[in-house]
């Protein structure tokens, strides 16, 4: 992993040479880290943001599906599948910049070869030193490098011993937990740095997750707590990582801790911007949405109205007939009666036919049917 860590390492020298403070170096070392994996953390929120937007709809489905869970993931699939997103895409993006810090805590605990350049062949010369017994084995380097201009005689020449003093505490030490038996500041405050740590972990995750829940809307655009509610992670899972996070503060040199609270704190407000900024873009679809959904509530009042309207005018509850064909037909046979009355008001009213009379009938015989009917049709009978 030499690609990342060399790199990484020739930034954490230049901040120590311009500050000549491990500690400071730590703090912009960690920040530059957080503009290097923006991109990744960007996509991330924003893949978590679209996750928490579903959340109305998964609760519907969620009621809908009732016991069966088969049915429940199946459906709960196709919503992503047909919203887009991916069921793993945010713990995707959150999982690759892991990737990167391990070959970063590297080069934050062998400040030797990273900060100091030395050879391979001085750094294993000064581990074989005695008195680097007296040192953590897992972290020596720590202790060597504060000490180099004694430790270094005729291994090293010219190089000054690496300042790990940070608000009067020394980042190379391993941190004690028993702060009753502290009397020193350098000690009480290297059991704090581990503590703070574990703390600021905690409110960076809970306040990147209340973020996530500001953008939850239901389908109207509006602000659905109880969606927001069902989908905050667990209590468990939000102490879990705070925990790790002392607890290796405890086992590690303070420089781990201090490049953790950098990082709690920069990610905090990296939260910040980025919720701020895709906010903006869900705020524009819930106003879409609101006005729909007030443009669906004035039809809706609309057609409540024309329903009440005629409530009012057919009080006895029959149903008028409004098929737009017998419409039609109702509309000509009031034209056709007006037309009538006219001709019969100007004395021009044509003879009433019977439409049933059959035209073979005799005048007095309207009715009969078949052949028309003759009194001689078969000549005149002599009696």
């Amino acid at each position: 992993m030499d690609f990342i860590q060399i790199p990484f390492g020739y930034v954490l020298e230049f901040f120590y040479n311009f500050f000549n403070n491990y500690g400071i170096a730590l703090i912009l070392f960690s920040l530059a880290v957080k503009l290097v994996l923006f991109p990744m953390s960007a996509k991330s929120k924003k893949s978590m943001m679209k996750t928490s937007r579903l959340q109305p709809k998964i609760k519907q489905i969620e009621l809908a599906c009732g016991d069966d869970k088969q049915k429940y993931q199946q459906e709960v699939q196709q919503l992503y599948k047909d919203e887009g997103v991916s069921m793993f895409g945010g713990c995707l993006w959150s999982l690759l910049p892991l990737f990167i810090l391990f070959p970063l805590y590297t080069v934050i605990r062998e400040p030797l070869e990273y900060i100091l350049h030395l050879t391979s062949e001085q750094i294993d010369a000064l581990k074989n030193l005695p008195a680097v017994a007296d040192f953590d084995q897992n972290y020596w380097q720590y202790g060597v490098a504060s000490h180099i201009e004694e430790l270094g005689i005729g291994i090293v020449e010219g190089v000054k011993n690496l300042n790990l003093s940070f608000l009067g505490v020394d980042l190379g030490q391993t941190p004690d937990w028993q702060i009753w038996k502290m009397s020193s500041w350098s000690e009480i405050g290297g059991a704090l740095f581990p503590l703070v740590s574990g703390g600021l972990n905690y409110l960076s995750m809970f306040i990147s997750q209340k973020m996530n829940n500001t953008v939850i809307r239901d389908e109207k655009g509006e602000k659905d707590e109880a969606a927001a509610r069902s989908a905050q992670t667990g209590k468990t899972m939000n102490l879990i990582m705070p925990l790790i996070s002392i607890w290796f503060g405890f086992i590690m040199p303070l420089g781990i801790s201090v490049y953790w609270i950098a990082q709690s704190v920069f990610g905090i407000i990296q939260d910040v911007i980025l919720t701020k900024h895709y906010r903006k873009v869900y705020d524009a679809e819930d106003a879409v949405k609101r006005e729909r959904a007030a443009e669906r509530a004035a039809e809706e009042a609309e057609r409540e109205r024309i329903r009440a309207a005629k409530r009012a005018a057919n009080p006895n509850g029959i149903k008028e007939n409004t098929s737009k064909k017998k419409q039609q037909l109702r509309e000509k046979q009031e034209r056709d009666a007006a037309a009538k009355d006219y001709e019969i008001k100007q004395g021009n009213a044509p003879a009433e036919v019977h439409e049933d009379v059959n035209p073979g009938a005799e005048p007095n015989r309207p009715y009969a049917r078949g052949r028309a009917y003759s009194g001689d049709h078969y000549g005149k009978h002599e009696d």
